[in-house]
C-alpha cells in the first residue's frame, strides 16, 4: 500500500481477513515444526513420542528472512516512495538483511498495492508469510523491538496528522503539525521521543518531511531544519539508494529506446521466467543475459535455469512435470512469445543453458539508427548523467610530471590513459575537471633556484632557454652533492621560498614556465587537454586539514612528533605532518581530496598513477571516509594503477646509456617510422602512386604514429606491464591502431568508389531518407550484431574505467567488417546500396571509438 493510501488504512473487514490469515499462517508453521496443538495431532492417529530436554538438544532459532514485496518498478519512483524509504532505513538502522520479495502479495492480499514486508522463514517458500504493510508497520517489524506508547503515539501522529497535512498542501495544517514537532524537540533535543536521534518515530517523521517539496522549499524553524538534516546526513539515509537498487524488480518489459542488447535480452527472459515461475521474483536470483563465448551456439544465453531449479526444489515449489534444470529451461523457452521483438531460435544446451539469436529486424533497426543519427546510440546511463542537474562532477587526476624534469616514458601511461578516461566520462554526460597534479613544490627547488641564479644571472631580463631539463636537473644535483656551500645556500633557499621570498618565487616561477613549455610539446602531439593544479596550490590548505582531523580526535602523535592518521586495514598510518614540521605526499593528497570534494563539488575522483601507489590512495580514500568527507552512496573514488613500460630485456624502458627515454623523442620516432612506411607504400607498385599526397604524408604519419603508441598502451588491462616495441605497434596486421586505421580507410574508400564509379551517393541516400539496410548474408548479420554491442561496451567501460573494453570492441568490429567485405561483393552487386550503408555505419562507429581513445582517424591511406 502506498503511503497516501495508508493514511486511511484497510477497512475493518480487510483487517479481520489479514488477522485471520496471520493466525492461520502461525498455526501452519507451528504444526509443521511439530509444535503441539490440535491441528498437529488430528492429522496423525499415532501419539507423538514424548521427548525431554535431556534427549533432544534444541537448535538455535534461525534469524527470520525479510523480503520487501511490491517495490516501485523504477529507482526514481522508489526514491520518492516514503514506505520504501522507511523500509530501507529500518533495515540499515537495525542491521536486518532485506531481500527482494517480488509481487507475491498481490494475489493473496489484493488490497495491498504498495510495499509490504514478508517476514519469517516462510518468506522463502510457497507458504504465505506474515505481512507487515505501510512504512510505519514495516519499521516496527524490522526493529524487532517492543514499541513504547510514546513512540506509537508519534507514529500515529505522522500517519494521521503530518502526512495528511503535507499531502493537502494546507499551510495552516502544516504549520500546526510542525509546531507540535518543534515543541517536542525543544524539550527532548534531537528526537521527539527523548531518545538518541533516528528513533522509529524520527525516521517516520523526517522521511515524510524530506519527501515533501512544499515543506522542504520553505524556511523551516531551526530546530526542525536540524532535525531533518540529522536524517538527511545519516549513513542510513545515504545508503538507502544502494539498498534500493538491489530490491527493484527486474525489468520484464522490453524498452525499444534502450540500445543495450544485454538489457533487451534480459527483459525478454525475465518476462518468461516470471510468467512460468512467479515465485522466482522472491528467490533472489539474478536474471541476466550474457554474450555467448562461442557464436556457433548463439548470440546470447541465459543461465538461470540451474540455480532456479535448485531453489524451487528446496522450497518444494517445482511445478508438476518439471524435474530437471533442462525442463525448467524448456518451460522458460515455451513462455517466450514468438512475437517478441528481440530473441529467436531459443534452444536448451547442456545442463540447462538457454541459447538464443537476436532477430534480424532488431539488428536492422539498430544499424539504421546509426546511419540516421550519424553516430552510434549511447547507453541509457549516459542519458541519466546528461540530465543530472549537477552534471555529476568528476575530477580526473592524471599525467602529473615534475617541474624542472623532462616528461619521460614513465609519464606515458598516465597521460594516455587519463585522456581516454576523460573522453569516455565526458561522452557519458559527466562534467569532467581534468587536473594535472604537477610536482611543483618541495626541497629540490632550493638547489634548482641556486643553480639557475649562478648559470643565468640575468634571468630577470632574459628568460633562460633551458631546452634540456634533464641535464639542468642533473647539473644542479651534481653541484648540490659536491659543494657544501652550494648545499647550505640551497637549503636556505627552500626556507625562503616557503616564506614567500620575492626573488626565490620569481625563479621558481621561471622554472615552472620553462617546464610547462616542454610539457606542452608532449600534450600537443598527443592531443591532451589538462589543467595544471600542482602541489603548491594546496600548501596553505594542509594545516586546516590537520586541525580538522585533530579536532575529531583522529590524530596520533608518533615518536618524534609526527602527526599521523591510522585507517582500517593498514598498519602504517598516513603522515599528515613530519616530525620536523614539514609536509609530504600524504599531507598534499589529503588537502587535495578535500578541496576537490568541497570546492569542486566532485562526486567522483579518479587518480591515474603507477600501481605502486595503490596502497597510498586506498589509505587516502579510507581517511576521507573516516572523517566523513565521503560516503559510499554519494561518492565514488577510483585509483587506476598501471604497470611498467619495459624494454625488450623485460626491464624498465631506457636508452642504451641507461637514461630514461624522453617522451618527445619516443613519440617523434614513431612518426618518423610511420612517415617512412607511407613513403615506401606510395612508391611501391601495389599503391600505384598512393592515396596520400606528399603534402599529406606528415599529417597522416602523425595521426597514425601517435595513435599507434596510444592504442598499444590502451588495448591492454592497465595493471599489466608491456614491452615497448615500434615493430609491433606499427604492424599493419593484428590488434594495432595501424590495422584499425587501414580498416576504417578501406571502408570509406569503398563508399567513395561507390559514388565515383557507380553513382551511389551514400550521403544523398541518408539525407533523402532512402537508406534501407538488409542483413541477409551471415557476414552482414554478424557485422550488424557487432555494431549493436557498442552501448553495452560503453556501459561496461564506465563500470571500471578501463579503455581496453573499447579497444576490444573496435578490433572485433574491424574483423567482422573485414569478413563482410571479403565474403560479400559490395560494389556492383544488387545489394550495393544496403552494403555501402553498412560500410558507412561501421566507419561511423569506428570513428566514435577512435575519438574516445584519443586517436585521430584518417579517411584515406
Amino acid at each position: 500500500m502506498s503511503e497516501a493510501e495508508e493514511k486511511k488504512g484497510p477497512s475493518k473487514k480487510e483487517l479481520k481477513k489479514l488477522a485471520k490469515k496471520a493466525q492461520k499462517d502461525a498455526a501452519k508453521a507451528s504444526a509443521k515444526s511439530g509444535g503441539g496443538g490440535g491441528a498437529a495431532s488430528s492429522n496423525n492417529n499415532k501419539a507423538a513420542p514424548t521427548t525431554t530436554a535431556a534427549t533432544v538438544k534444541s537448535a538455535p532459532p534461525s534469524p527470520p528472512v525479510y523480503r520487501l514485496a511490491n517495490v516501485p518498478s523504477s529507482l526514481t519512483a522508489a526514491l520518492n516512495d516514503a514506505c520504501t524509504i522507511k523500509a530501507c532505513m529500518g533495515a540499515i538502522l537495525f542491521s536486518q538483511k532485506l531481500l527482494p520479495g517480488g509481487s507475491s502479495t498481490s494475489s493473496s492480499l489484493p488490497f495491498l498495492h504498495g510495499p509490504a514486508l514478508l517476514y519469517g522463514d516462510a518468506a522463502a517458500t510457497t507458504t504465505a508469510p506474515v505481512v507487515a504493510f505501510g512504512g510505519n508497520g514495516i519499521l516496527k517489524a524490522l526493529s524487532g523491538q517492543s514499541v513504547t506508547s510514546t513512540t506509537d503515539d508519534w507514529l500515529e501522529f505522522e500517519r494521521a496528522e503530518l502526512r495528511p497535512a503535507v499531502g493537502s498542501g494546507n499551510t495552516k495544517k502544516i504549520d500546526k503539525a510542525l509546531d507540535k514537532i518543534a515543541a517536542a524537540l525543544e524539550v527532548h533535543g534531537v528526537s521527539v521521543v527523548g531518545t538518541e536521534a533516528l528513533s522509529l518515530a524520527d525516521v517516520a517523521i523526517t522521511v515524510t518531511l524530506l519527501l515533501s517539496k512544499s515543506v522542504m522549499t520553505t524556511d523551516l524553524p531551526p530546530s526542525i531544519q536540524t532535525y531533518v538534516e540529522i536524517t538527511q546526513n545519516s549513513s542510513a539515509y545515504k545508503q538507502t539508494k544502494s539498498l534500493l537498487s538491489t530490491l527493484l524488480p527486474p525489468s520484464t518489459s522490453y524498452d525499444p529506446t534502450n540500445p543495450s542488447l544485454i538489457q533487451a535480452a534480459s527483459a525478454i527472459f525475465a518476462g518468461a521466467i516470471f510468467t512460468t515461475f512467479p515465485m522466482a521474483q522472491s528467490l533472489g536470483i539474478e536474471i541476466k543475459a550474457f554474450k555467448c563465448k562461442d557464436i556457433k551456439h548463439g548470440d546470447y544465453q541465459c543461465n538461470v535455469a540451474m540455480p532456479l531449479f535448485q531453489k524451487l526444489k528446496a522450497a518444494g515449489a517445482l511445478p508438476s512435470g518439471v524435474n530437471t534444470p533442462q525442463q525448467v529451461a524448456q518451460a522458460i523457452i515455451d513462455s517466450v512469445s514468438v512475437d517478441n521483438p528481440v530473441l529467436c531460435e531459443l534452444t536448451v544446451n547442456g545442463p540447462g543453458f538457454i541459447m538464443s539469436r537476436i532477430k534480424e529486424d532488431y539488428l536492422v533497426r539498430g544499424v539504421n539508427e546509426i546511419i540516421t543519427r550519424g553516430a552510434p546510440v549511447k547507453p541509457k546511463c549516459c542519458d541519466a548523467a546528461a540530465n543530472d542537474e549537477d552534471k555529476s562532477g568528476v575530477v580526473v587526476d592524471f599525467s602529473s610530471p615534475n617541474i624542472a624534469k623532462e616528461m619521460h616514458v614513465g609519464h606515458l601511461r598516465s597521460t594516455i590513459i587519463g585522456e581516454a578516461v576523460c573522453r569516455i566520462l565526458e561522452y557519458s554526460g559527466k562534467n569532467v575537471e581534468r587536473v594535472n597534479h604537477v610536482g611543483d613544490w618541495g626541497t629540490q627547488f632550493g638547489m634548482l633556484i641556486q643553480y639557475l641564479k649562478e648559470e643565468y644571472p640575468h634571468f630577470h631580463e632574459d628568460i633562460p632557454n633551458i631546452t634540456d631539463l634533464t641535464a639542468f636537473y642533473k647539473n644542479a644535483k651534481s653541484r648540490f652533492d659536491e659543494s657544501a656551500e652550494f648545499k647550505k645556500i640551497s637549503q636556505l633557499n627552500v626556507v625562503k621560498l616557503q616564506a614567500g621570498d620575492e626573488e626565490c618565487r620569481k625563479i621558481w616561477q621561471v622554472l615552472c614556465d620553462v617546464s610547462r613549455m616542454e610539457f606542452e610539446k608532449v600534450y600537443a602531439r598527443l592531443d591532451i587537454s589538462v589543467k595544471e593544479c600542482g602541489e603548491s596550490f594546496y600548501n596553505d590548505k594542509i594545516a586546516p586539514v590537520i586541525d580538522e582531523f585533530d579536532s575529531r580526535g583522529m590524530i596520533s602523535v608518533e615518536e618524534g612528533g609526527a602527526k599521523c592518521v591510522f585507517v582500517p586495514n593498514f598498519k602504517i598510518p598516513l603522515m599528515l605532518q613530519k616530525s620536523d614540521g614539514g609536509y609530504g605526499y600524504d599531507s598534499t593528497d589529503m588537502a587535495a581530496i578535500k578541496y576537490r570534494l568541497n570546492e569542486l563539488k566532485a562526486r567522483q575522483i579518479v587518480y591515474i598513477t603507477d600501481f605502486t601507489q595503490g596502497d597510498h590512495f586506498q589509505m587516502v580514500f579510507a581517511a576521507a571516509k573516516k572523517i566523513e568527507w565521503v560516503d559510499d552512496d554519494s561518492h565514488r573514488l577510483d585509483h587506476i594503477g598501471f604497470g611498467t613500460v619495459q624494454g625488450e630485456d623485460g626491464k624498465r624502458f631506457k636508452t642504451r646509456s641507461g637514461d630514461t627515454v624522453r617522451l618527445v623523442d619516443l613519440l617523434d620516432e614513431a612518426v618518423s617510422r610511420m612517415e617512412a612506411s607511407l613513403r615506401e607504400r606510395n612508391s611501391g607498385s601495389e599503391s600505384k602512386g598512393g592515396n596520400v599526397s606528399e603534402d599529406e604524408i606528415h599529417k597522416t604519419a602523425c595521426a597514425m604514429g601517435y595513435g599507434a603508441v596510444k592504442y598499444f598502451d590502451l588495448r591492454r588491462n592497465p595493471t599489466s606491464n608491456y614491452i615497448f616495441s615500434y615493430d609491433r605497434m606499427l604492424d599493419t596486421k593484428g590488434n594495432t591502431a595501424i590495422y584499425l586505421l587501414y580498416a576504417h580507410a578501406r571502408l570509406e574508400s569503398i563508399v567513395s568508389k561507390g559514388k565515383a564509379d557507380f553513382g551511389v551517393d551514400v550521403d544523398a541516400l541518408i539525407s533523402d531518407g532512402k537508406s534501407k539496410i538488409a542483413l541477409s548474408h551471415k557476414s552482414e548479420r554478424n557485422l550488424g550484431l557487432h555494431l549493436e554491442f557498442f552501448a553495452d561496451t560503453i556501459e561496461e567501460t564506465l563500470n571500471d574505467l578501463y579503455p581496453y573494453h573499447i579497444c576490444d570492441f573496435v578490433y572485433a568490429l574491424s574483423i567482422a567488417a573485414s569478413e563482410f567485405v571479403t565474403q560479400c561483393k559490395v560494389l556492383g552487386s544488387p545489394e550495393m546500396e544496403s552494403r555501402l550503408l553498412l560500410c558507412r555505419a561501421t566507419a561511423i562507429t569506428m570513428r566514435q571509438c577512435f575519438d574516445l581513445l584519443g586517436i585521430r582517424h584518417v579517411m584515406r591511406i
